[in-house]
């Protein structure tokens, strides 16, 4: 089932980076490029969660980048050059904004990870997300945009409350 979602997860895991570039050279693009895909994987996952679902995302599509490039500016930047950016057309604007979420909140990764548990999707395990939950210095200086709060806040308030619902079933939120 994976691979059902890695068109979603790959395109969307682009979007962030190149949104929200590493700094600081090939190693740093390298760690950026590891974290945004590990907290695609976990918002696709939970966003996702069973096969059909996955059938469903192939049948009717991701939507796009569209509304996540208005928002964040890049809309301005993409010329004409359609054929360029047909990827863009895989990225999922929830799974973006949840991963977003995660990226900027260690408490919420590390709930989002604990909640894969026994779902299907590898083991949900914290090392295998360790990028993720608990980044180290060097993790934290290559994804400085990635993970800034404030940068990414257009992105994340987008689906946030779903979200919560998703890792809180049945509860009421006040946020």
């Amino acid at each position: 089932m994976q691979a059902d979602l890695s068109p979603v997860i790959a395109a969307t895991a682009h979007w962030l980076t190149r949104a929200f570039p590493a700094t600081g050279g090939a190693l740093a693009a390298a760690l950026c490029e590891v974290q945004a895909r590990q907290a695609v994987t976990v918002a696709a996952w939970l966003r996702y969660p069973t096969a059909m679902d996955a059938a469903l995302l192939g049948l009717a599509g991701p939507g796009g980048s569209a509304r996540l490039d208005w928002v964040t500016g890049a809309d301005a930047a993409l010329g004409d050059d359609e054929e360029a950016h047909a990827w863009r057309t895989w990225v999922d604007e929830v799974v973006a904004s949840w991963a977003a979420v995660l990226l900027t909140d260690p408490e919420l990764a590390a709930r989002a990870v604990a909640a894969l548990a026994g779902s299907g999707h590898g083991t949900g395990s914290p090392a295998e997300f360790r990028r993720l939950v608990a980044p180290d210095a060097g993790d934290r200086n290559a994804a400085a945009l990635l993970r800034h709060p404030d940068l990414l806040a257009p992105v994340a308030e987008l689906h946030h409350h779903q979200l919560l619902d998703r890792l809180n079933p049945g509860r009421t939120l006040i946020a």
